[in-house]
């Protein structure tokens, strides 16, 4: 009895050293994990993280997104081109196609290649052929789909060995190709193929978009910063996200004057005051303005890009600004040409100072 006693009064056993060490040593991967995974979230790209996953949530091109819904919902889709810009969503859109149409054989049954890179007639008779050939049980009206980015830059023999594969594997695999140019396509391809259409974006679209991450993100701006991100990103997505991303990232804070230190682009301010100069014939506050612009080290193509951006929406009569844009034009048209000298530059500054003055009478 008496021993019964004294086991039931011996204190508990503490743990060792050891388990405790263990104990921390497990709490402290535990955090150190969830640190690492915070950070590499942290580190993903913006406009990897916003992609839509789904066709409801792509924007812009209503018309041609409800087409690829209809096909997400009925199956059997067909061949498809999908031509536009840049930055428009047009991979982003036959991924969610292949994401609704595949669920979850979504791996299993599409073949992405890049074919600016992948381009080769090998790569189609080897990577492209072999998917083709794999077999993959699918339900009825789903069908493997291999995705050719940047189809435009394939070489013709590619893409003469591709009309070829399309015809021998229809009834297993569909393909889905994005370009920015459909001409350099050649045409047996586009007669098999849907052709799509993608136009740039709206302001109003991408500025929705835009704030929707900013709230998110919790992103400190004031209005003329969003006004300058989409001013520089002329209706591409990707590029207005990546601004956003790269203000954020570099100075915490977005404003107009931090977007353009970012995307290092000529300030619209400068050029609006050079051609209100212009407007009052005044060359020598022009010419002041433009000179400021070539020694901060911009390029003739940068400036002049700026320059005609600006002009189609200055507040100037009709008739002045189509004879501004006409100059602007043939000076870009030089510029491109190789004669991206200040000299040009002066050249339309005078130019667009003489629009504008009244014509001596007859006889002076």
């Amino acid at each position: 009895m008496d021993s019964d006693v004294e086991m039931m009064d011996e204190p508990a056993a503490l743990p060792s050293s050891d388990a405790l060490v263990c104990g921390k040593r497990s709490n402290v991967a535990k955090t150190s994990s969830a640190a690492a995974a915070s950070n590499l979230a942290s580190r993903v790209p913006w406009v990897e993280k916003y992609r839509p996953r789904l066709m409801k949530d792509i924007v812009g091109n209503e018309d041609t997104v409800s087409r690829l819904t209809i096909f997400s919902k009925m199956g059997n889709v067909p061949n498809i081109i999908i031509a536009g810009p840049p930055g428009t969503g047009k991979t982003t859109s036959i991924l969610c196609l292949a994401h609704a149409l595949l669920g979850e054989n979504f791996k299993e049954g599409v073949l992405e290649l890049n074919a600016s890179n992948d381009r080769g007639i090998d790569v189609v008779r080897t990577k492209i052929k072999t998917f083709a050939q794999k077999r993959l049980p699918l339900a009825d009206g789903r069908h493997k789909i291999i995705v050719l980015d940047e189809a435009d830059a394939m070489t013709e023999g590619a893409q003469q060995a591709l009309r070829r594969t399309m015809e021998l594997y229809s009834s297993t695999t569909r393909f889905a190709l994005a370009c920015n140019d459909s001409e350099k396509i050649i045409e047996p391809i586009q007669s098999r193929c849907a052709v799509l259409r993608y136009t740039k974006l709206s302001d109003a679209q991408l500025l929705k978009r835009i704030l929707e991450i900013c709230a998110i993100e919790k992103v400190n701006y004031e209005d003329d910063g969003l006004q300058a991100i989409i001013f520089t990103a002329q209706g591409d997505m990707r590029q207005a996200i990546n601004n956003l991303q790269s203000t954020v990232d570099g100075f915490g804070f977005v404003n107009s004057e931090n977007v353009f230190k970012i995307c290092d682009e000529p300030h619209p301010q400068h050029v609006t005051r050079m051609l209100d100069a212009c407007i009052k014939s005044d060359i020598d506050e022009a010419y002041k303005i433009l000179h400021f612009l070539w020694g901060l080290g911009y390029a003739a193509e940068d400036i002049i890009g700026i320059i005609f951006r600006v002009c189609k929406f200055h507040p100037m009569a009709d008739l002045v600004k189509l004879e501004y844009i006409k100059e602007i034009g043939l000076t870009h048209k030089k510029i491109a040409e190789g004669l991206g000298t200040l000299i040009q530059l002066s050249g339309l500054i005078a130019r667009l100072c003489r629009i504008v003055q009244p014509k001596a009478p007859a006889g002076r």
